[in-house]
């Protein structure tokens, strides 16, 4: 996965909380407006000359999430749904092996497409299928809890 997509967390407390106040701020343009469009005013300019842009609502509450991870200072990575990794990017994603990756694809676990010799994994599919294992592990869980209930240990 190439590092441009990596975005670096803010480097002081400073920057966090000014990304906590411009999230706040944003959630609640949404919450109680319905402008089509939001200005920015620089510091000492006339708010009447400057710039405006035009966003969707979905796009704002985007900036709004990753405002607030900055706030946190966490680091974002950034990709696109249809983005396709390699095994070994894969692997990274699911804090697995390389090997195992392609067992579950070999396996039918995980799709995938060749490109030569070279297999490509949508990161869409990949995320279903993190989300179908840690429903299975929600449910092993929950059956086991159950168990246990049942059989009267605590």
């Amino acid at each position: 996965m190439s590092q441009e997509n990596l975005l670096e967390p803010v480097s002081n407390a400073q920057e966090a909380e000014m990304a906590k106040v411009a999230q706040r701020c944003i959630m609640a343009a949404l919450d109680h407006s319905r402008a089509p469009k939001i200005v920015l005013v620089e510091e000492g300019r006339d708010p009447k000359a400057a710039p405006t842009i035009e966003l969707p609502p979905q796009a704002l509450r985007a900036i709004a999430d990753l405002l607030g991870l900055m706030g946190q200072q966490q680091p974002v990575l950034l990709i696109p749904q249809k983005h396709e990794m390699t095994t070994q990017e894969a692997a990274g994603f699911l804090n697995v092996s390389r090997p195992y990756v392609i067992k579950l694809i070999d396996d039918g676990a995980l799709k995938c497409r060749k490109v030569g010799r070279h297999r490509r994994i949508e990161f869409q599919d990949l995320l279903q299928f993190q989300q179908q294992l840690q429903q299975r592990s929600e449910d092993a869980l929950q059956r086991l809890t159950d168990l246990s209930q049942e059989l009267g240990l605590y």
